[in-house]
């Protein structure tokens, strides 16, 4: 069953609740923005690869042969080796609440990671401990175990509860005058807790520490004010809610007023206050060019900045307003419809900490998602019992959940014993 039929297995209500939201959606028009997928009836997993944009097919293909066909080399002079700052700058507006000249397009998630890191590190000499916490995507973990380790340094890990989060209170006590740093995700990415981060920004900044926020799973579907936060630094990725496509650059926030303190470790010739010099010693670029390391993946930033596009055009604030309604069907429906089967919710139900996927948890949602995905709805799996609805809010409709949720009851049905 694929559409009208496989909906009887949920309250009539609630499916004519779903039909009306997407009637009173005002960013319903954008859907069609996205290219369509012969087969896939239902899509929950933008949050960990957006759908592409149509336009993005028609950018790349007049970038070959325009931009690159055309002006070949002379393009990098033309353009190209202002994007990474320039598409920092579109994406700092229009997604992070962050100024000019703060956040740059470059790398991978992990290897900026690795960059902020280090350098907050040598930016707070005679601090022993880094904050972390054991619920946080494993890049993290494993970069701060590593880092540590080769420093001589002390992690305190911090053990959330896995269907919440990393509380301010939690934070604060373990704070102390030897933290040189506090890194967190700003949403996990189990459970969709979203962290106080103006809260424990403020709090590690009373002992003097630095805060590195990983904004991967909030980037294009919760607001962020890292400016007004007086955040530190932040990394995210762009594959997610920003559709850059598969293995497309990360971005690094660094606050101004820490650009000149910071030193970075991987000093790349793009990052050179003078790259074409070709010197002797390096000295770094000024400002938030000196974080670029290598050649810029020109290629890869171009869906991005197509979706920066869309964003803007939608508005982060009604972008956040469709997510938080998406995962509040979802919730609804799997109360009604899926807890009776014995699938539990394991993310906030608070809409106002929630971000932008909803998890549930079964013994049998193994074997459920790989029957899922052979029938056209795609949602994510992660060990050892968790379903992951990622419901990207420009590309996802309210009756797309409530056809993927249908599914899942009628594969939970058998499993329940019912």
């Amino acid at each position: 069953m694929a559409g009208d039929e496989v909906l009887e297995n949920l309250p009539a209500h609630l499916v004519e609740k779903a039909a009306r939201l997407d009637a009173h959606d005002p960013l319903a028009e954008l859907r069609g923005e996205f290219v369509s997928t012969p087969g896939v009836i239902a899509y929950l997993d933008g949050n960990s690869l957006g759908r592409p944009l149509r336009s993005t097919a028609d950018r790349l293909g007049r970038f070959v042969r325009e931009d690159w066909g055309d002006r070949l080399i002379r393009a990098w002079d033309e353009n190209w080796m202002a994007m990474p700052t320039g598409v920092g700058d579109l994406l700092g507006r229009v997604v992070l609440g962050a100024a000019a000249g703060q956040t740059v397009v470059a790398d991978s998630t992990t290897v900026l990671l690795y960059k902020l890191v280090r350098a907050a590190l040598t930016a707070r000499p005679g601090r022993s401990e880094i904050v972390a916490d054991t619920e946080n995507f494993p890049t993290d973990r494993f970069l701060v175990e590593t880092i540590a380790a080769e420093l001589g340094l002390t992690v305190r890990w911090i053990a959330p509860d896995p269907a919440e989060g990393v509380t301010l209170d939690e934070v604060r006590a373990v704070l102390g005058e030897r933290t040189a740093l506090v890194l967190l995700s700003h949403v996990a990415y189990k459970s969709a807790y979203i962290a106080d981060l103006p809260g424990i920004t403020a709090a590690a900044h009373a002992v003097g520490a630095l805060v590195l926020w990983d904004l991967c799973h909030s980037a294009g579907a919760v607001a962020v004010d890292l400016d007004a936060a007086d955040v530190d630094l932040a990394v995210g990725c762009s594959y997610k809610y920003l559709n850059g496509g598969p293995g497309a650059p990360a971005f690094a926030y660094v606050a101004e007023r820490l650009q000149d303190e910071l030193t970075q470790p991987i000093t790349g010739w793009m990052g050179a206050a003078e790259p074409f010099e070709m010197g002797p010693r390096f000295a770094p670029a000024s400002g938030i060019r000196r974080f670029v390391s290598g050649t810029p993946p020109i290629l890869a930033m171009l869906p991005l900045v197509d979706m920066l596009g869309l964003l803007e055009k939608a508005g982060i604030e009604a972008v956040r307003t469709k997510s938080a309604l998406l995962t509040g069907l979802a919730l609804e429906i799997a109360d009604e419809a899926l807890a009776p089967l014995g699938a539990a919710v394991a993310s906030p139900r608070d809409p106002s900490v929630r971000g932008g996927h909803l998890t549930l948890e079964h013994d049998a949602m193994g074997d459920v998602v790989a029957r899922l995905w052979e029938r056209g709805v795609i949602p994510d799996f992660r060990r050892p019992r968790g379903l992951r609805a990622g419901l990207s809010p420009l590309s996802t409709s309210f009756a797309e959940v409530a056809v993927a949720l249908a599914h899942v009851h009628e594969l939970l049905e058998p499993a329940s014993g019912r």
